[in-house]
């Protein structure tokens, strides 16, 4: 009789234990993978998708294209020109994952991610990556080759692995891809991609004071404030070692 009390009273403090402390159910784990193949086929799929959400904004598939990236917040910004001219943010990306630190890349295999003004043209453009789609930046571009940094293949592409890259997930870069083919494919010359190392706002540039790339953040934020003062991406030349942003 004992024992069945003792049983009794033990059975009784784990239900009351069991539901001050509810058993945590792991989050589902993000869905990484595509299940399609072959660009025909996503873009199949992708194409009617976009072209409704971006009627929703009054936007277009095929309209000019614009990429901002900013590492510190691992987000990419896809924006898109509007009928009346001034760019219109779409759709808004968390980065999977990109790799190094704070800062731009500076050779070939140190894993760092870039920072910097690229371009992405129709020869950029990899529907048969072994990252499921991909598109290259253009590093080193002419900046880069003239402070001596080198480095290859610094792609956007899919499959959340990155050694260098900027890497999404499979349905995002599907997405990605799609709008950036489907701009260039309606005649724009080469789809900007720019890549911050965080918002260079006032706050954000005070606490990077000291920062051995300090000179080099400020040299990017006029491109930054340029776009938010009219939301036209700007040119990007050089000029005396630096870049110049041109409204």
């Amino acid at each position: 009789m004992r024992r069945l009390l003792a049983l009794f009273v033990a059975c009784g403090a784990f239900a009351w234990l069991a539901l001050q402390y509810p058993p945590q159910i792991p989050a589902p784990k993000p869905d990484l993978r595509s299940p399609r193949t072959g660009i025909g086929e996503i873009r199949a799929y992708q194409t009617p998708k976009l072209r409704a959400a971006m009627a929703e904004a009054d936007l277009h598939l095929g309209a000019p294209t614009y990429i901002r990236i900013f590492k510190e917040e691992k987000i990419l910004e896809l924006w898109l020109q509007s009928e009346a001219g001034p760019y219109e943010l779409f759709r808004t990306y968390p980065i999977c994952n990109h790799s190094g630190a704070l800062g731009p890349k500076l050779k070939e295999g140190d894993r760092q991610s870039p920072e910097g003004f690229y371009r992405v043209d129709k020869a950029a453009l990899n529907p048969n990556s072994s990252y499921h789609l991909s598109f290259n930046l253009g590093f080193p571009n002419a900046y880069d080759r003239a402070k001596g940094r080198t480095g290859s293949y610094l792609m956007v592409h899919g499959d959340c692995v990155s050694v260098g890259c900027y890497a999404m997930t499979d349905p995002m870069i599907e997405e990605i891809y799609v709008t950036v083919e489907s701009a260039l494919n309606a005649g724009q010359s080469f789809v900007p991609v720019h890549a911050f190392p965080f918002r260079p706002t006032e706050a954000r540039m005070a606490r990077a004071a000291g920062h051995p790339w300090e000179s080099y953040w400020q040299n990017l934020a006029p491109a930054y404030h340029s776009f938010a003062s009219n939301h036209q991406p700007p040119a990007i030349s050089m000029q005396d070692g630096r870049y110049v942003a041109t409204p």
